[in-house]
């Protein structure tokens, strides 16, 4: 099917389709004046970078995820500039299905596999029934995805880098006093936003789009995908409206627009990749990586970045929220993470409304009440406190007592304490 066709007849009350969907990236409005298309300044789609990746210049690794077998570098291009940095993130390519088929009966030409004469094969060892090898298949099925960032900013050296983060608790206070004047305050561009939406940057990788100005959006691939692996399937959902920056901003006015994109992704997707409603996972990233309200959608089979719960919120959920109480998202106390050196942070620690966390217990004593008192009222919902909460991955080292205390308390007239502990 081709990408850009009608994909539902369904109609609204005026008679016109709620998902409309370009037919024509180069079309040009008939109802719009000659003169105001004169007047308006276009842009020219850029189709080729300003940089070599060939001469890039590595600074330093951010992070080496061998799970998901990707790698994010930061650098320079000197040609360019030696002053502007790139974020570069390589990743390795998953398999495609067709890949492994040996019989290619029904397809019309042929494709790079990976069971055929190009396979090098060198042999590790061979043990009975098992045998190791290194395979090297064609250099088409070896393609390594890249995504570029550049010029970077902190803002993403800090999304890609391995740092401490941080669980901050934010209420609707300190959503006021302090996350919404750093949103504001820092101007993050949302230039490449609107180039998507305006049609001057990206039309070809357009899915689908609704033109409505308060309900529509555009539905395109995001970075992450390599636009051919259904199983990998990750597309964005970009919302026509300007004045909705994040989850914070969203009520009861916003749920026809909520209820459209809903609907309309799930019929777009269904149509265009084969995938039903209950196949996908719709959701809002709190805090977002840009500020102009926009949703992720990933099968439910998949295991895509940033569905963990501390950040992830589903569509129906919010939906369901919002139809409960009206203004729910400027009550609720949202909980998201934050990374060691980032300016929110330091912003948090500044005005006092960061605890980094309780006072050590050690020789098996409690804390006093007045401290106990104190750790709890911060915690509450009504504090004008975040708790920061440091995710440690390794685990405290266990230190055996003394062999000598251990034979005083035994030899002592008081009987020794036994703990006892649960196995998980």
């Amino acid at each position: 099917m081709p990408a850009n066709t009608d994909v539902t007849n369904k109609v609204t009350s005026d008679g016109e389709s709620p998902l409309k969907v370009i037919e024509q990236v180069t079309e040009v409005k008939t109802d719009v004046a000659a003169d105001e298309l004169v007047e308006k300044p276009t842009k020219v789609e850029v189709t080729a970078p300003s940089y070599n990746l060939a001469k890039f210049k590595l600074t330093r690794i951010l992070q080496n995820n061998t799970l998901r077998k990707t790698i994010a570098l930061l650098g320079t291009f000197p040609d360019v500039s030696e002053n502007d940095i790139a974020v570069l993130l390589l990743e390795k390519q998953a398999f495609k299905e067709r890949d492994v088929q040996t019989e290619l009966d029904n397809i019309s030409e042929p494709a790079p596999r990976i069971f055929s004469d190009s396979l090098q094969v060198n042999t590790e060892f061979i043990n009975n029934i098992y045998g190791s090898f290194q395979c090297v298949p064609s250099s088409e099925l070896n393609n390594i995805k890249t995504t570029v960032v550049y010029p970077a900013t902190e803002k993403h050296i800090e999304k890609y880098s391995i740092t401490q983060k941080y669980l901050i608790k934010e209420t609707p206070t300190l959503y006021e006093e302090l996350t919404l004047p750093y949103i504001t305050g820092s101007h993050f561009s949302l230039d490449w936003v609107y180039n998507i939406l305006e049609h001057r940057q990206e039309t070809d990788r357009i899915v689908y789009e609704d033109f409505d100005p308060e309900k529509g959006f555009v539905l395109l691939p995001d970075l992450k995908w390599d636009g051919k692996t259904l199983e990998t399937l990750y597309l964005l959902a970009i919302v026509h409206k300007h004045d909705i920056k994040s989850l914070r901003d969203l009520n009861h006015t916003h749920l026809p627009l909520l209820h459209n994109l809903r609907d309309g992704i799930a019929v777009a997707i269904e149509e265009r990749y084969g995938l039903s409603a209950s196949q996908l996972r719709m959701y809002f990233h709190y805090q977002p990586s840009f500020y102009h309200l926009h949703i992720h959608i990933n099968p439910v089979r998949g295991d895509a970045p940033g569905i963990w719960c501390e950040k992830s919120h589903m569509l129906d959920t919010v939906i369901s929220n919002i139809e409960l109480m009206s203004d729910y998202y400027q009550r609720v106390t949202l909980p998201f993470v934050l990374f060691e050196g980032s300016k929110l942070l330091d912003e948090y620690e500044a005005k006092g409304a960061v605890q980094k966390g309780g006072k050590a217990v050690t020789d098996g004593k409690q804390l006093d009440e007045k401290s106990h008192d104190k750790s709890r009222k911060s915690n509450s919902i009504e504090s004008p406190q975040a708790q920061k909460v440091k995710l440690e991955n390794s685990q405290a080292e266990v230190v055996e007592p003394p062999k000598k205390k251990l034979k005083e308390t035994i030899e002592s007239d008081q009987p020794p304490k036994v703990i006892v502990v649960a196995a998980e």
